[in-house]
């Protein structure tokens, strides 16, 4: 089986943009569900609303790479799990190794996700001397000073960093020293890396801070509804705040055209 050490996709030198290539795994991962359902066709208007996406988008991001379904029927369910599995690269193996195994490292190994999508973790670093020969997730766990032998032995293309942010940087380095070319992130700081290095950082504080500004201007919003439905109650029934606030005797009698005090106003209308 090839290993992603002696692999390069096409994808820039034929000029896909980033944005689709970031929509490709989103696709996927729907066409996925709809061939363990034994679906052997999809319109672009359904695949799009199961990818999340619009059917126009999804149309131009496959004409890069060069399907374009056929009319009346759609897309093959089977072709395309192939084709884009095929330009992402999951055709093959890619060796994976994982440094700092704490609890996310730990969960990051144990992740069944990876065998199934063309990822094989291929050796498990910690600093911790102590966690050194501990078995996790059936992979021994070997020690900092073993990273590069490991890379070598295993042709590790993909390096997961889940250290603490302040061992982050480090292990980058190293991580590039050894020939390692690509990235995944999730230590809470922003790595430093030379050119032709692809790093993706996963953080998930600040996946968390971005919720937390949606539900807060959802809960803005639904104040900003309630106050607008309170005052077309209000005006529906021909009170206004003032009205109210004075009491039902004088809200009444502005509808009955009564004076402050109970009498009929001295000019009325015609």
């Amino acid at each position: 089986m090839a290993t992603g050490r002696t692999h390069r996709t096409a994808t820039r030198s034929r000029g896909i943009p980033e944005a689709t290539v970031a929509r490709l795994p989103l696709y996927l991962r729907a066409l996925t569900a709809l061939s363990e359902r034994s679906v052997p066709t999809v319109s672009s208007e359904e695949l799009a609303a199961a990818a999340g996406v619009n059917s126009a988008k999804l149309r131009k991001d496959f004409s890069y790479l060069g399907s374009y379904g056929t009319r009346g029927v759609g897309y093959d369910v089977e072709y395309l799990v192939y084709q884009i599995s095929r330009e992402l690269g999951l055709t093959q193996d890619w060796p994976v190794v994982i440094v700092g195994i704490g609890n996310l490292g730990a969960a990051l190994a144990g992740y069944g996700g990876f065998a199934s999508r063309g990822f094989r973790v291929a050796g498990l670093i910690d600093a911790d001397r102590a966690m050194t020969g501990k078995q996790v997730a059936g992979l021994t766990v070997r020690h900092t000073d073993e990273l590069e032998p490991l890379i070598k032995e295993s042709g590790v293309s993909i390096g997961v960093i889940a250290t603490p942010a302040g061992a982050a940087q480090a292990v980058c380095n190293r991580l590039v020293e050894a020939g390692v070319t690509s990235i995944l992130n999730f230590a809470p700081t922003v790595l430093n890396v030379p050119e032709g290095v692809d790093v993706r950082k996963v953080d998930l504080s600040i996946e968390l801070q971005i919720l937390a500004f949606h539900e807060q201007r959802k809960a803005g919003e639904e104040a900003e509804l309630r106050e607008a439905e309170a005052a077309a109650a209000a005006a529906q029934g021909g009170t206004s705040g003032a009205d109210a606030a004075a009491g039902p005797t004088a809200a009444a009698k502005k509808r009955t055209g009564q004076g402050p005090d109970g009498d009929v106003p001295a000019v009325m209308p015609a």
